[in-house]
């Protein structure tokens, strides 16, 4: 059994209502796309054993593998696969994510609730064709679990119970043994699935752990074998301590506080919004709060992305000192319209880090600004859910991880009335720039680039750091492999020496 440590409790396993790390990261598991990737993160072939491209790169022939089934052993045909998009596109379906597959020809408008014109056709049991209206990485969009196949048999039989033990059908690696809510999920070798004998663990489990210091001891306990993160500690404390288990590299992730603009108090006043950005130093935060080798954030899209150089905050080559002066000018100017004191809350899910992070903040704001900031923490499902509402948030959690190493990635939170939009920021202009960008090929890296910088100058999210990937690693898991979306499918993985745990 491999054991590994995943995060807060999975919010779904339905694969197009997932929107969370740690939901995706068994879905991963359970489910493949028409495309899958290696352990290095690289596009390989899934469901599609080939694939053909056009030309102009807006068709694409899809050849399936001819054993395709689903865990409970029933063919897996074209068909079934075109009817699982219908459903991801499908508005009843609410799919966070279902933007993500917007440059398929008729996408939009089947998100609209007319999907006579989707451009995603079975030409027989085993061919698939999909057209796009404009070019785009499809084969790293259909690797997502957006782009999985929920079976609708399964959908229709249960409803919103099929993602539970003994009526989740899947298609993947693995199939769903048992899920003990707040503890874990269990997994089992699927006996069905086409590439069966290349899997070499038999079982998974996915440990909920909330607080990074208690998956820590775990792991040191022999309780798990790779943690899905690390607590902050000096680094050199942490290689002297675990060696070459400890884990760090590069990764499209962005970590950030989010101001809803829909507050009465924040949105008002963009003065304040941009005092208390420039009251935090990114360099205190990052070398002693989380100090793991996170880079200080002046932007919203990380390093990394090919040709995409990013937008920064104009006051990013100012010292620091001279940040604080501006934000106190600013400050004092926001009083001077206000008869009530100024109070704001940062909201955060429960952990460890979160809370250290936010009490350095509020303690920056405090000394810097001379402001009352009162601290909420929620578990995480609550907390997603109040995020998403926009209610009661003031200064909440934000942070994104790519989905494709594309700055459209990040950017697209923050477009219009959809659910990830946690700001509720509505301008007409940065959506513009955004269609602009998708209509231009030759120049859409350069014009996200103006949304981005739009973004910031708006200053409706507060950029802290860039993420690295932190994790401690068994000496004897081979297959876990770096790389910049650090996803681990089990699959790949495989222990050096022969290892025995309960599930």
């Amino acid at each position: 059994m491999l054991r590994r440590g995943n995060g807060p409790e999975p919010a779904s396993l339905d694969a197009h209502r997932a929107q969370d790390i740690a939901s995706h990261s068994v879905l991963r598991d359970l489910y493949e796309g028409l495309v899958s990737e290696d352990a290095e993160g690289r596009i390989v072939a899934g469901m599609a054993e080939r694939w053909e491209i056009s030309a102009d790169g807006l068709h694409y022939r899809f050849l399936l593998r001819p054993d395709l089934r689903w865990s409970n052993g029933a063919p897996l045909r074209a068909e079934a696969i075109v009817a699982s998009f219908a459903r991801a596109l499908n508005p009843q379906t609410a799919a966070p994510l279902a933007n993500l597959l917007t440059p398929i020809r008729g996408a939009r408008a089947s998100m609209a609730g007319d999907a006579s014109q989707l451009g995603i056709r079975a030409i027989d049991d085993h061919e698939i064709h999909i057209e796009l209206e404009r070019p785009a990485p499809l084969l790293k969009l259909l690797a997502l679990p957006i782009a999985m196949p929920v079976n609708l048999a399964a959908l229709a039989q249960y409803g919103s119970a099929h993602t539970q033990p003994g009526k989740l059908i899947s298609n993947g690696a693995y199939r769903l043994q048992s899920w003990q809510p707040h503890a874990g999920i269990v997994l089992e070798r699927n006996p069905n699935f086409h590439a069966r004998a290349s899997v070499q663990i038999e079982h998974v489990r996915f440990v909920v752990t909330e607080d990074a210091s208690s998956e820590l001891r775990r792991f040191q306990a022999g309780d798990l074998d790779f943690t899905e993160t690390v607590p902050p500690a000096r680094l050199d404390r942490l290689r002297e301590r675990f060696g070459s288990q400890l884990r760090i590299s590069p990764y499209l992730g962005s970590f950030f506080l989010g101001l809803n603009v829909q507050d009465p108090l924040l949105g008002s006043s963009p003065e304040l919004r941009r005092a208390l950005s420039l009251a935090i130093d990114r360099d205190i935060l990052t070398r002693y709060i989380t100090a793991l080798g996170e880079q200080p954030a002046y932007g919203l899209v990380p390093s990394g992305i090919e040709g995409y150089a990013g937008a920064r905050m104009p006051e990013s080559g100012w010292t620091q000192a001279e940040r604080l002066a501006e934000a106190r000018r600013l400050i004092d100017e926001v009083r001077s319209r206000r008869a009530e004191p100024i109070e704001v809350e940062i909201r955060y899910n429960t952990s460890t880090a979160h809370r250290r992070l936010s009490l350095a903040v509020a303690a920056m704001w405090r000394q810097a600004l001379g402001i009352t900031v009162r601290l909420r923490n929620e578990e995480w499902k609550s907390f997603v859910q109040t995020r998403r509402d926009r209610r009661i948030t003031q200064v909440f959690r934000g942070g994104w991880i790519a989905d494709i190493a594309d700055p459209l990635s990040f950017l697209a939170l923050f477009d219009g009335a959809q659910a990830l939009n946690w700001s509720g920021w509505m301008d007409p202009e940065f959506q513009s720039l955004l269609d602009r960008a998708e209509q231009d090929a030759d120049a859409r890296l350069a014009t996200l680039q103006l949304a981005e910088q739009r973004l910031l100058d708006a200053h409706v999210l507060i950029p802290v750091y860039f993420y690295t990937s932190r994790h401690l690693v068994h000496e004897d898991l081979e297959g876990f492999e770096a790389n910049l979306l650090d996803r681990h499918p089990s699959r790949w993985m495989r222990f050096r020496a022969h290892k025995q745990a309960t599930p």
